[in-house]
């Protein structure tokens, strides 16, 4: 599970300050330590078919988050994708 420490971290890694969650970097890192994080859990318990639709969930909103920033700024983009290690 993500802390709440990292999460701000993350939060201003991406985001500039601890308040400006909004912003689509951020909201794709925070889905993507969540996913990671979700990958330890199914590598333990790989029946967990509840657990693996929320997961699937996770991942679609990440693949139209990141859909939406490469239309809008592509700079962005590529730099966030890069830093995430996504997209190899």
């Amino acid at each position: 599970m993500v802390t709440k420490e990292q999460k701000q971290e993350i939060i201003v890694q991406y985001g500039g300050n601890e308040q400006n969650t909004g912003v689509t970097e951020v909201q794709i890192a925070l889905l993507t330590a969540r996913i990671n994080d979700l990958q330890k859990h199914f590598k333990a318990n790989p029946k967990d078919h509840a657990s693996n639709r929320g997961l699937l969930k996770m991942v679609g909103h990440r693949r139209r988050l990141l859909k939406y920033l490469r239309t809008t700024d592509i700079e962005r983009y590529r730099k966030l994708i890069a830093e995430l290690g996504l997209r190899k």
